[in-house]
């Protein structure tokens, strides 16, 4: 069953992401998909995480679709104008890739190439009814395509947003824009998803809840700090501080997000940032 019919069918959806290696070592990427196989309804590729230069998400999309793995690839506004998105797009479709994820993407300048010049040609709403666009038969300039690709369209959402209701209203544009489903920011406060959970009650689409493994105290406080929209309550930064095996913590704190989260979402999308080995242990916490 394809990413779309799961959607459709009401299932809870469980899915992970990889990040592509800053190089062609692509082994331990493909073992670390290998763990997961069967247990999430796909595997989103990220496309140059914090603006680092990486392998492309479409090259290991292409390798996920190969040994059975149902990918998701990732594509942000920041490095290619419109004639490189729709390309990219038509070439995903042609080597098998159907579900994206369409996001603006990370500044240059966070990344290890802060000299880059940006491109930004088109927005996240625009790229995503690009994509539609394509699914009907034309480019955005009006010309007739020679086939047409059929996509599954994800997008992003940030519930801790402040204010939050200028972000509900661009979940709306993305609804009509042609987004089907949307994968969340990290989420660590309970009660302040439940009030966005009400909030979008009214909407028709799939909310994956964003999972992101905690390393530590320190990571905790500074996500706090400098990432907008996401929270970690104190107790959960005390927990962290006192743990003797951190990744243990971790471990046990993203599985009791997730059972508190789930009867307020569809789905659940887990980022691990570099413990992609620990997927399975917080899908078996969880009882995923």
């Amino acid at each position: 069953m394809k990413l779309r019919e799961k959607l459709n069918s009401g299932k809870f959806i469980i899915t992970s992401e990889i990040g592509p290696p800053k190089g062609t070592e692509i082994k331990e990427v493909l073992e670390d998909a290998e763990l997961i196989k069967g247990r999430v309804d796909a595997v989103n590729v990220t496309d140059l995480q914090s603006s680092v230069m990486r392998l492309g998400s479409l090259a290991v999309c292409r390798l996920l679709k190969e040994r059975g793995i149902e990918p998701v690839y990732q594509l942000t506004c920041r490095d290619r104008n419109r004639l490189a998105l729709q390309s990219d797009l038509l070439s995903a479709y042609v080597l098998g890739i159907e579900n994206t994820l369409l996001l603006t993407g990370d500044y240059t300048t966070l990344g290890d190439h802060p000299q880059a010049k940006p491109v930004f040609d088109l927005g996240s709403i625009q790229l995503i009814r690009t994509a539609k666009t394509l699914m009907g038969g034309k480019d955005i300039a009006g010309n007739d395509l020679k086939g047409r690709p059929d996509f599954c369209i994800g997008a992003v959402v940030n519930p801790g947003a402040d204010p939050i209701e200028p972000e509900i209203m661009k979940m709306e544009k993305k609804i009509e824009a042609g987004a089907e489903f949307f994968q969340t920011q990290a989420v660590y406060d309970v009660e302040q998803f439940k009030k966005f959970s009400s909030l979008t009650k009214h909407l028709n689409t799939v909310i994956q809840v964003g999972i992101v493994l905690l390393k530590s105290a320190g990571m905790a406080k500074y996500m706090n700090k400098n990432v907008s929209g996401v929270f970690v309550p104190d107790n959960l930064i005390k927990e962290m501080e006192g743990a003797e095996s951190k990744s243990e913590k971790s471990i046990e704190i993203a599985a009791r997000l997730i059972k508190e989260l789930k009867p307020l979402c569809r789905g659940v999308h887990i980022m691990p940032i570099g413990w992609d080995k620990k997927v399975p242990q917080v899908l078996d916490a969880a009882e995923l």
